[in-house]
């Protein structure tokens, strides 16, 4: 059985937002292991999370640029929060993010490009740029959004500068209608991923695995009321539509107007514009997501992100 040790319970604790000793408990329970742990928090009712908080463990900026048809996210990371604020770093993050329009996704690729005005590539400038600011600096992630017709927009939370922020989002609309009023709405479907974190677009693209295994969780809870089968699966019918409504980007109701779903408002636009309109995709990049790491492994972190 693996140790308990306080991080684990804390760490527990930060993902589901249940108590210490409910969350030393859930752990005890369940050998240790995170996942499984959550999941028994969430049958005790005890937990309401349907996905990961993701405590950010990173600092930097997100960056975002969209030309076209085509919008990239890239995420640099700093060690501290300070350096966001620093237009050196901000010039290179923005800089990095119009490069990575050609990147195609590939951080590496990105890496090894030219950084403009410099005999340099990306990451050498970095390397100058760790001398300069005197902190370890590198170029994470990076991901790429194209549509074949349509437009692709770009929308930035917490922005420290146009473009730059903790979190960007990219929405790429498929349609032959004005470009003008495809960019409007596609940038309000951006602001609403920011704020709503959707897991996919549509129930058909979910993870089979994530669907499943909330299956199988609202199955055990229902059957604790002791109805019969019938009346289970109904209940478990009822309640995955509500989880689609959460984590499915369609289904959800709309920020903006509180009231309509994202459907009906991008199926309004079509009928509007007379033509088909279609969410094609989107990309939600949150600074630090993943790097779920005590604080004094972040210096070598960024460091390896350099090499």
């Amino acid at each position: 059985m693996a140790e308990i040790t306080a991080s684990l319970v804390k760490e527990l604790r930060d993902k589901t937002g249940a108590g210490m000793m409910d969350c030393k408990k859930a752990l005890a329970e369940n050998a240790g292991d995170l996942e499984q742990s959550v999941d028994w928090l969430r049958k005790k009712g005890l937990a309401s999370a349907a996905k990961k908080a993701g405590r950010i463990a990173a600092e930097g900026l997100v960056g975002a640029a969209t030309r076209g048809n085509t919008g990239a996210l890239v995420e640099v990371n700093s060690e501290t929060d300070f350096v966001a604020r620093n237009a050196t770093f901000q010039e290179y993050v923005r800089n990095v993010a119009e490069l990575a329009l050609a990147a195609g996704g590939d951080v590496e690729k990105l890496k090894a490009a030219a950084y403009p005005g410099k005999a340099k590539t990306v990451a050498d400038q970095a390397t100058e740029l760790v001398a300069t600011i005197g902190e370890n600096i590198g170029v994470r992630r990076t991901a790429v959004l194209k549509v074949g017709q349509g437009v692709v927009a770009s929308y930035v939370h917490a922005a420290a500068a146009p473009g730059l922020g903790r979190i960007g989002v990219l929405v790429g609309l498929e349609s032959a209608g004005d470009p003008a009023r495809l960019a409007s709405l596609a940038k309000q479907i951006a602001m609403h991923i920011a704020a709503t974190r959707p897991e996919a677009v549509s129930a058909e693209q979910l993870d089979p695995a994530l669907v499943e295994r909330e299956k199988n969780l609202l199955t055990e809870q229902a059957k604790e009321s002791g109805k019969p089968d019938n009346v289970v699966a109904k209940m478990v019918e009822g309640r995955i539509k509500k989880f689609y409504q959460d984590v499915v980007l369609l289904e959800q109701v709309f920020v903006v107007d509180n009231e309509s779903r994202v459907s009906q408002v991008v199926e309004k636009l079509a009928k509007e514009l007379g033509t088909p309109v279609k969410v094609a995709g989107f990309l939600r990049f949150g600074l630090g997501e993943g790097l779920e790491k005590k604080a004094d492994d972040f210096a070598a972190e960024v460091a390896s992100l350099t090499r």
